[in-house]
């Protein structure tokens, strides 16, 4: 069972409580969730793939952060890797989301600077919604024309994708509970913009190994960027933390 630590309390951790845990502030711009999960020793893939670090309380909470976003946000190379063919949340939370005033799926974006992706493989082909491709002005012609028949592509930038323009489009979409599911490369970018305003990090109880990404990758030029804990839970040695971005 789930328990807190921070708060702490004995109490097992229902769906309900996660859901109050969990709930986006009210606000009038995009609100930037992140969420990943971790090895112990600071791997972000096990085999290649992240989905092998997670426990039944990681899955948990996965689905319940779904279940409260408007957009689930996501880079190429995710969807390259990890498939996101199908839907992404299931009937219950369908249900649950058309009660609480939401779409009954949450939209799906992708951000691809190079638009390689296969507009005939599953994750286009079985999309229980229409794909939100964002990209730059400089990507292929001749991708962004293949890919516009499956989705709806759009620039976010000149010469590669910016986080403010992502964000605007989001926005002008009435997209504003964000939930990004990786990759490495997008942490990156929008740390590198100061746009992140919580983390979700799952901290697995392996040593994985091997030679795999972190959770973000590149250079953040004006330094590192103070969080807070906003709640700490655990089940099977496992730790979940939430931290928020510090006033």
């Amino acid at each position: 069972m789930i328990t807190s630590l921070v708060p702490a309390s004995p109490e097992a951790i229902d769906d309900g409580a996660l859901h109050g845990i969990y709930a986006y502030p009210v606000t009038d711009r995009p609100f930037v969730r992140f969420n990943f999960v971790a090895a112990a020793d600071g791997a972000a893939t096990s085999g290649g793939f992240s989905a092998e670090l997670g426990n039944d309380g990681d899955k948990r909470i996965f689905a319940v952060l779904r279940r409260l976003a408007d957009v689930v946000l996501v880079g190429a190379g995710t969807v390259r890797a990890e498939g996101y063919a199908g839907a992404l949340v299931d009937d219950d939370d369908r249900s649950w989301r058309a009660a609480h005033g939401l779409a009954p799926h949450p939209a799906i974006a992708v951000i691809s600077g190079s638009l390689n992706l296969d507009p005939s493989g599953g994750f286009f082909r079985s999309a229980p919604v229409r794909p939100l491709v964002l990209t730059s002005a400089a990507a292929p012609a001749d991708r962004r024309t293949e890919l516009a028949e499956v989705a709806d592509v759009v620039e976010c930038g000149r010469d590669t994708v910016e986080v403010s323009a992502v964000l605007g489009e989001l926005e002008g979409r009435g997209l504003l509970k964000v939930l990004c599911e990786g990759g490495p490369a997008v942490l990156g970018d929008f740390i590198r913009s100061d746009a992140v305003d919580e983390l979700c990090l799952s901290i697995s109880p392996l040593l994985a190994g091997g030679d795999g990404p972190r959770i973000a990758v590149g250079d953040s030029p004006t330094g590192p960027r103070a969080l807070t804990l906003a709640s700490l839970l655990t089940e099977d040695s496992a730790l979940y933390t939430r931290y928020r971005r510090a006033s």
